[in-house]
């Protein structure tokens, strides 16, 4: 039932690649692997990293760091499902070899790992290919699933899943991040698991430790209490803008999520007060300007450094966005509402090192008190660092 559904997956692609071209891209993707395996992959012996896509990326480069900083004489091969993974990360030096994971019918598996011929594979968080681990296990290559984290709603814990939740058992070794996840393996007799966090919060303090100064946001900070609102959406952005249109005493870094002309001249026409696109700033401009508009990818991680208070956007909608990214630099952050499937949110939130915002009223109550008292704002700062460094260290567990 499972390789059918699959077969029915990889044709609906198939007639979606005629229309969409993000699924062209993948579908092109899938089949240049190949190309790439039997060019590269003929020497075998690689470390294999499995991520759906850049999230999941980030999760997993602190164990590929960690394994060539142990073993440099071991190769990596690092694949993709989604092309917002891939089409980013194609160039990352740290593999030797980038490329897509065909779709997951049992020719494909076969055929991928006969071809890379791995020692061995690490699967990132959410990934469990039946027909792939299947073909693994057979082929005796200890395979990992890490950073994996599990609820009762999965169909690994339904009646009707129990035929796929063999896949489990298959698995050498599952290091998850909390102790419910081992708790809910445990009840269908799944013992090869251990507990050691999410691999994220590794990420995040290297991300920290070698983020670079930036100048231009440094000067438009300057002494001033400063918002960065990262990766914002629309009805983000609908709560922030009125709130810094309205209080003189604060600046605002807005880093939209969707870095488009028609998005950013929206953005703009709402702002009340001066502000300038990081693209086209100069000393003199950011410092003149209230608002600085980052219309550029790659700098959040950094920007962050300079806020006061962060917002992280995302939580009126599908998700919040990287929480840790904000909160290792020891500053409040705060939220939309829909953030119960992110176990560091709930956590911060318990701790007090982040707060929820549902509309203008809570965001405004909660910004006022946290601009204005010293105390509050350093003990929410110190409770989010704090539980960042607290949770650290699942990189070396694993990879030792």
């Amino acid at each position: 039932m499972y390789s059918l559904i699959i077969y029915f997956m990889l044709l609906g692609c198939r007639i979606a690649a005629l229309f969409s071209p993000k699924v062209r891209t993948m579908m092109r993707g899938q089949d240049d692997a190949w190309r790439k395996l039997r060019q590269y992959g003929r020497e075998g012996g690689y470390v294999w990293f499995h991520a759906a896509s850049l999230g999941e990326f980030e999760q997993g480069r602190p164990l590929m760091e960690r394994l060539r900083q142990l073993h440099p004489e071991k190769k990596i091969l690092l694949t993709f499902f989604s092309p917002s993974g891939y089409e980013v990360r194609k160039d990352y030096p740290g593999a030797d070899l980038v490329c897509y994971l065909p779709i997951d019918t049992p020719l494909n598996a076969r055929r991928f790992v006969r071809l890379a011929r791995p020692e061995a594979a690490y699967f990132i968080k959410y990934e469990f290919w039946r027909n792939y681990l299947d073909t693994l296990h057979r082929a005796g290559v200890p395979t990992y699933s890490v950073s994996s984290i599990f609820r009762e709603g999965q169909i690994f814990f339904r009646w009707y899943g129990r035929g796929y939740a063999q896949v489990l058992h298959h698995l050498t070794h599952l290091y998850v991040q909390n102790e419910h996840s081992r708790q809910l393996l445990k009840g269908i007799g799944v013992d090869q698991v251990t507990v050691v966090g999410d691999t994220r919060f590794d990420r995040v303090i290297d991300i920290r430790n070698a983020a670079k100064p930036l100048p231009l946001v440094e000067r438009f900070a300057g002494c001033w209490k400063v918002v960065v609102a990262g990766s914002s959406w629309q009805p983000d952005e609908d709560l922030l803008i009125p709130y810094f249109n309205t209080h003189e005493n604060l600046k605002l870094v807005l880093a939209p999520h969707v870095v488009s002309e028609d998005h950013l001249r929206q953005i703009e026409a709402k702002l009340k007060r001066p502000f300038v696109r990081y693209s086209m700033a100069t000393p003199k401009s950011v410092a003149e300007a209230d608002c600085l508009i980052i219309d550029c990818y790659g700098l959040l991680s950094s920007i962050y450094r300079y806020a006061t208070v962060a917002y992280v956007g995302g939580g009126f909608g599908v998700g919040i966005h990287n929480v840790p990214e904000a909160a290792v630099y020891g500053v409040p952050v705060l939220i939309g509402p829909n953030h119960q499937k992110f176990r560091e949110a709930e956590d911060l939130l318990q701790n007090g090192g982040c707060r929820e915002v549902t509309n203008a009223d809570s965001l405004l109550r909660t910004l006022n008190l946290l601009l204005s008292d010293k105390e509050e704002l350093a003990r929410a700062g110190k409770a989010a660092g704090d539980y960042i460094l607290r949770n650290a260290g699942a990189t070396r567990q694993i990879m030792g």
